[in-house]
């Protein structure tokens, strides 16, 4: 079924007779389905909403009684607006999010009322970058709480076909050759029963049992360091409103934690809901935090002990190091927070989770059809571990580069919070020291871009897998910073360069709005129309959608800026071949002397089929 028929599926009024939402009963009365889903943090809900749209049978079980009741993930980058774009929810989900514009402008400060020591135009929003922003995605980046994300990814899933079952909490699991035996525990019954799956998603967060439970190998370290969070109701809007920013980080000297004192003071709704993050030591117990503690320190950090706080929730959380070396055991599969363990420096942790559970729900999709080989799903590993690890490092690195701002405003060799104050203060003066100070201040503060306007991070994924089949060239080399700047090329393994077409009436398109919808895409120009002509014999060989398009003048779209032109990389004639998660799968530079057989052997590959 492709995208559009799961959009059409779930348009109609009798969801339980919908073929993705059935589930079977075993002789022995397990609940039987073909994919189960386990979490429904960002992670196991994407999985949810991407498989309820390709048409696959699974169910999703969580212990909780509804979705996320604290707002902890936020920044939600292009890449994965991108992902809900293809799945038809961009609109819902700019329409709750805090848009691009408000998200940038993030400040340094003694505290919100005090002292500024700099800004740093952040997430794409200094006017040098905007256009990299732009030019790169159909798609805006922008800030939605979790506890608006996972809802509208949920309800989607379920108006789609998606089972899910609260309350639903997973025990342990056993598999063999045939599929998977799971023991849940409903938690309003406290009934034990089993669920018999073909394949299982392990999306249970950061401390995973079902990644325990399969002994996926593990490399770093859980529990660096400790920090709170404190979710408050105020109007802070004199502090922020001119200067609109998610982050505003505060320098507190004679904090318990390091002397020095980071905190952050992070925006969830403008200007009246936001979220404090404060350390802790996490060699000592754990503080015990009530509303009189937690709204000390909102004043504090605020500055300003006048301003009526309401705390709405306090918890405790670590900071980890840690990332899984292999993401699957056998016909287990985790995703999200359950492999990747990080602090959310970056704003990564949600979105890779998201970008995991889109890569694989298409290729689960296309084994269970019978349309590709049981080898595909060796390439989620192959493709999704690589991110996995280079975001840890990074997100944890971010926090290292913290230590050139502290060291600028000579926060590093002292204990005392007076002298700290005093040398933070003595950056005003008019002396050689002084001046050395600010642009040693200046420089670490330009360092924050590896934090935030990270843009190669979030776009430049490049696969190498089964499911990618090379081309015969090297890998382009980078011109720019490849953690700051996206470099887009077609380059097999590489995410699809966006440009703006138009159609015959005239209205822009997207080269990613052409691909996409649970199927391969193949686009060429003029001159190559044979590749065109040999999509629909290859495609109805191996029992597949493929889409063909023919880009060029007077043909359904047209390059009108010359763009994809720019950014083919192959010539009119040579063709590009689009998997569903929008990542090239293979080129030809040239019209090839047989484009069927060629065609037919990049997608056998790709699909891990043997050739008819």
């Amino acid at each position: 079924m492709s995208l559009d028929a799961g959009i059409d599926a779930a348009g109609g009024a009798d969801l339980d007779n919908a073929p993705q939402a059935r589930l079977g009963i075993s002789a022995d009365g397990d609940l039987e389905t073909d994919v189960l889903v386990i979490g429904s943090g960002p992670a196991g809900a994407a999985a949810a909403l991407t498989l309820a749209t390709l048409g696959v049978p699974h169910l999703v079980i969580t212990k909780y009684r509804w979705t996320a009741n604290t707002p902890r993930a936020h920044i939600t980058n292009q890449r994965t607006v991108e992902i809900f774009r293809d799945l038809g929810i961009e609109d819902d989900v700019l329409a709750q999010g805090t848009e691009h514009a408000l998200m940038g402008d993030t400040v340094f400060c003694a505290s919100l009322a005090g002292e500024e020591i700099g800004r740093v135009r952040t997430w794409g929003t200094h006017p040098a970058r905007e256009a990299d922003y732009t030019m790169a995605s159909p798609s805006p980046n922008c800030d939605i709480p979790q506890t608006m994300l996972e809802p509208i990814l949920i309800g989607h899933a379920a108006s789609r076909g998606s089972r899910i079952r609260f309350d639903t909490e997973y025990l342990g699991l056993t598999q063999d050759e045939a599929g998977v035996t799971v023991r849940v525990r409903d938690r309003v019954t406290d009934q034990e029963f089993r669920i018999r799956a073909k394949y299982v998603l392990g999306a249970d967060g950061g401390r995973s049992q079902v990644a325990a439970d399969v002994e996926l190998p593990f490399e770093g370290q859980m529990d660096v360091a400790g920090s709170m969070n404190i979710v408050f109701h105020a109007d802070l809007s004199a502090y922020v409103e001119h200067r609109p920013s998610v982050l505003y980080w505060v320098l507190q000297p004679g904090a318990d934690i390091g002397g020095i004192g980071l905190g952050l003071v992070r925006m969830v709704r403008p200007w009246n809901e936001w979220l404090i993050v404060w350390g802790y030591d996490i060699n000592q117990p754990p503080p015990e935090m009530d509303d009189e503690m937690a709204t000390r320190i909102v004043h504090e950090l605020v500055g300003d002990s006048s301003i009526p706080v309401t705390i709405r929730s306090t918890s405790l959380w670590g900071n980890n190091k840690m990332y899984a070396t292999s993401y699957r055991s056998g016909r287990v599969f985790c995703m999200g927070d359950a492999v990747h363990r990080h602090p959310p420096s970056n704003g990564l942790g949600s979105n890779t989770s998201i970008q995991d559970a889109y890569n694989l729900a298409w290729k689960l999709a296309y084994v269970l059809r019978g349309t590709a080989g049981e080898q595909l799903l060796d390439s989620y590993d192959a493709e999704r571990a690589p991110i996995g690890k280079q975001i840890v490092l990074r997100a944890n690195k971010s926090i290292e580069e913290f230590g050139p701002i502290f060291a600028a405003l000579g926060l590093t060799d002292t204990s005392d919070p007076e002298e700290m104050r005093r040398r933070i203060a003595a950056r005003s003066d008019n002396t050689p020291e002084a001046a050395q100070q600010r642009a040693e201040l200046r420089a670490a503060l330009e360092l924050k871009d590896y934090e935030f306007n990270a843009h190669g991070v979030e776009l430049g994924h490049r696969y190498a897998s089964g499911a990618v089949v090379p081309d015969g060239t090297s890998a382009p080399e980078f011109t720019r910073d490849p953690e700051l700047y996206y470099h887009p090329t077609t380059w097999p393994g590489a995410r699809l360069p966006h440009a703006w077409l138009a159609d015959r009436a005239g209205h822009k398109v997207s080269t990613h709005d052409l691909c996409g919808k649970g199927r391969f895409t193949l686009l060429t120009g003029i001159s190559g129309e044979a590749w065109a002509d040999a999509a629909p014999a290859v495609a109805d060989k191996l029992g597949i959608e493929l889409h063909a398009h023919v880009i060029g003048p007077g043909r359904e779209h047209i390059d009108v800026y010359e763009d994809w032109a720019r950014a083919r990389e192959v010539s009119e004639a040579g063709c590009v071949l689009v998997r569903p998660d929008a990542h090239v799968a293979w080129r030809s530079a040239e019209l090839s002397d047989d484009p069927a057989a060629d065609l037919l052997h990049a997608l056998t590959t790709v699909l891990a089929r043997q050739t008819p």
